[in-house]
């Protein structure tokens, strides 16, 4: 855990550090990972299929790029850009089905903490918190 009380990132030359492929769905850097939230960007490199967290809450502000993104029982997919902030609650099944310009990143705050395991796909097939994400911590 942290033990500084403060911190400033600079959220856009960590954008700038992923790299240009990688072998899972999402990379992301990890910037606080306290009990009551986790704080982290990451770049979207594939796809996600639909998929859930049942630990928190989750709060994403996209930084650069566009993709298609649905939420909850409706599936019908809307555009996301930078400035955008989607939030939705834990258990709420959701998915980017294309990403329309890259690199598609997003700074994301999960309350309380998110494990980096805790990613149920709803089709199992689709892929294990491994295939999901690979996460480099910053603190």
């Amino acid at each position: 855990m942290p033990t500084n009380r403060t911190a400033v990132f600079d959220l856009h030359a960590i954008a700038r550090s992923f790299p240009a492929s990688a072998a899972t769905m999402l990379i992301d850097t990890r910037l606080t990972d306290e009990a009551q939230a986790s704080a982290r960007v990451f770049r979207a490199y594939t796809p996600a299929p639909a998929h859930y967290h049942a630990t928190c809450d989750e709060y994403l502000l996209v930084l650069s790029g566009r993709a298609l993104m649905f939420l909850g029982e409706d599936t019908t997919p809307f555009e996301v850009g930078p400035g955008q902030l989607i939030f939705f609650k834990k258990d709420t099944v959701h998915g980017m089905p294309e990403i329309l310009e890259e690199p598609f990143v997003v700074f994301a705050v999960d309350t309380p903490r998110r494990d980096p395991s805790d990613v149920i796909f709803l089709n199992p097939e689709d892929g294990t918190p491994d295939s999901f994400i690979e996460s480099k911590i910053l603190y």
